[in-house]
């Protein structure tokens, strides 16, 4: 993988400021999700500064990378994903004291996991995340289909703005749960229904 920060080299100085500001981030954050017993904090209620931008980017692939370094400790990605915010078509690490702009490439979600789950006698489809959020599909959290670098791929949207891509094998499941039809124009339409919402997505 080619290292993007390559190209902007960082004194020994801004590098060990942007370490502190992470370590007072992940404190920041741990300390807002003490005060409140849901996984993800009401962000929506937090008017925090704007605090700059911080050296921490989110590959088209779900890789964190900081200062050049893959970050690989799954629960500071959870943790740091629960507070990701979408403002003005940039996207934040949002905490009740600072709210810090990092770099997305595509989406910063994962899904990872189809299924259908039995809810009051009503079979809905529930996807769940590389950072353990589950969502179920309605029609505040459909699924659809965007290019991304010519190629048509699916996500769903999470919260806040925010979208998960559905990656490869976990589509592949959602194709086997639904039924695939082919419209007037020949095209190959996949039909999912979850609940009472129904959705057609092209293949």
């Amino acid at each position: 993988m080619v290292n993007q920060y390559n190209s902007t080299p960082l004194t020994e100085n801004s590098s060990f400021s942007d370490n502190k500001n992470l370590m007072r981030l992940t404190q920041d954050v741990k300390s807002g999700q003490q005060s409140h017993k849901r996984s993800i904090p009401p962000l929506e209620q937090w008017h925090p500064k704007h605090c700059g931008k911080m050296n921490l980017t989110i590959k088209a692939n779900g890789e964190w990378w900081h200062e050049g370094q893959l970050i690989k400790r799954q629960s500071l990605l959870d943790l740091f994903s629960s507070v990701l915010w979408k403002e003005n078509d940039r996207i934040y690490l949002k905490t009740p004291v600072e709210q810090i702009e990092i770099d997305v490439e595509d989406e910063p979600f994962l899904v990872h996991q189809v299924e259908y789950v039995d809810v009051a006698g009503k079979m809905y489809l529930q996807l769940t995340t590389t950072n353990q959020d589950v969502i179920v599909i309605d029609d505040l959290h459909p699924i659809f289909m965007r290019d991304y670098q010519g190629e048509s791929r699916p996500y769903v949207h999470v919260r806040f703005g925010l979208n998960a891509l559905i990656q490869r094998a976990a589509f592949f499941h959602l194709v086997e749960l639904g039924d695939l039809i082919e419209n007037a124009q020949g095209q190959t339409i996949l039909c999912l229904q979850s609940g009472d919402f129904h959705l057609q997505l092209g293949t």
